[in-house]
């Protein structure tokens, strides 16, 4: 399954990309975000691998973040790697006019374990909106200040 997203901010193009790429603010616009921990590589560098850590309803999940491009402030490519799902996700960073930028993001998911293919194949359209959901909440973030963060 592969689809796109994308969303303007009201802000300059290096404050957005600042806040994107700093491991301390997913807090504030991924739900759910509970830890990253870098486990090889160089950090910021193709290949490099992170576990991260979220919680979903009442359990936690972890999954692996690869990253496979980093041409920031242009571009940051990363696939990411859990229990039967295999998500590359490409983001593009464009300016949008003056102190606006438009942050576009390419997601193609895989699914291994049978519970994943079903639920891609029944709630296709549950996947872009959750991602088009982590995108609003970035922009509130960076516009207004406001936190996901309980």
């Amino acid at each position: 399954m592969k689809y796109q997203t994308s969303i303007e901010i009201d802000r300059p193009r290096e404050e957005v990309v600042a806040k994107f790429e700093d491991p301390e603010n997913f807090k504030h616009w991924q739900r759910g975000f509970i830890s990253m921990e870098h486990i090889s590589g160089d950090k910021g560098m193709p290949g490099a691998k992170s576990k991260m850590k979220y919680k979903m309803g009442r359990r936690e999940t972890e999954m692996i973040e690869t990253i496979v491009h980093n041409d920031l402030p242009d571009q940051f490519h990363a696939t990411f790697e859990a229990n039967g799902v295999y998500n590359l996700q490409e983001n593009y960073f464009t300016e949008g006019g003056s102190d606006k930028m438009v942050w576009r993001s390419v997601s193609e998911f895989r699914f291994s374990s049978f519970t994943m293919k079903v639920m891609g194949w029944l709630m296709p359209k549950a996947f872009k909106k959750q991602s088009y959901k982590f995108m609003v909440d970035f922009k509130n973030f960076v516009e207004k200040g406001e936190s996901v963060a309980k």
